[in-house]
């Protein structure tokens, strides 16, 4: 007959057992990152006016300006960037699109009227993964599919150079993301370049305030606090 296993035999097996799962959890919890990684890193993001790139004016200011979405260094993009919130790990990543479309308005040196739409189904990254997360489970982007930008109050461009040099202008305008609007003053890069107009610039944001909540990940949160990127790129 076998002999039952006596106190310190039950000890001893419980402790190795509660050993093997402690180490289990550990490792997983050290590659969580690893596997983030793998599945993207810090994404694409719309960069501001590359003033290197940047000629002196052909053309008046004034008139209709239509965004263009032509290749070149200054292309049209817009998207977003935020923190990801990882275990023991936070990193900033972005997404972006070259669907921006739109007009601005311009008349005695002054921005009258203006609205820029981006297509928020178009948004990628570096991740395939990630893109999908952003599209239907960020921006839910099947109800949503796209967000707007209308200037609301009139802007003075006049001082703006001809000469190709890159000057800032306040911009202030309703800002629309998954139907949320809500009022932004922000300060904008502008440039005349040849027959363009170039514009550019980082709007901050709190997500909550567009209704945009993070989504039931296992290993990563949202930061509330991030940036819309928006650079344009116009003629007449």
């Amino acid at each position: 007959m076998a002999a039952k296993p006596n106190a310190r035999s039950r000890k001893t097996t419980a402790l190795v057992v509660a050993g093997s799962i402690f180490i289990v959890v550990a490792v997983l919890v050290a590659m969580v990152p690893l596997m983030l990684n793998l599945f993207g890193g810090g994404g694409v993001k719309t960069e501001g006016i590359d003033a290197q790139s940047v000629k002196p004016a052909s053309t008046d200011i004034d008139g209709e300006w239509t965004v263009t979405n032509r290749p070149g260094t200054n292309h049209s993009s817009a998207g977003f960037t935020f923190d990801e919130v990882l275990p023991g790990e936070r990193r900033t990543t972005s997404g972006s699109t070259k669907g921006v479309s739109g007009t601005v308005t311009i008349e005695g040196g002054t921005l009258t009227a203006g609205e820029i739409e981006v297509d928020m189904t178009t948004i990628t990254s570096d991740s395939d993964v990630r893109d999908n997360n952003v599209r239907r489970k960020i921006f839910l982007t099947d109800q949503y599919p796209n967000a707007t930008f209308q200037v609301s109050e009139p802007a003075d461009l006049s001082g703006v150079p001809a000469d190709g040099s890159v000057a800032q202008v306040e911009l202030t305008g309703d800002l629309t993301i998954m139907d949320e609007t809500n009022e932004i003053t922000e300060t904008f890069d502008v440039a005349r370049s040849g027959d363009r107009l170039l514009v550019a610039g980082d709007i901050h944001v709190n997500r909550l305030d567009y209704g945009v909540e993070t989504p039931d990940f296992v290993a990563a949160t949202i930061a509330e606090e991030g940036e819309i990127n928006i650079r344009i790129n116009m003629g007449k």
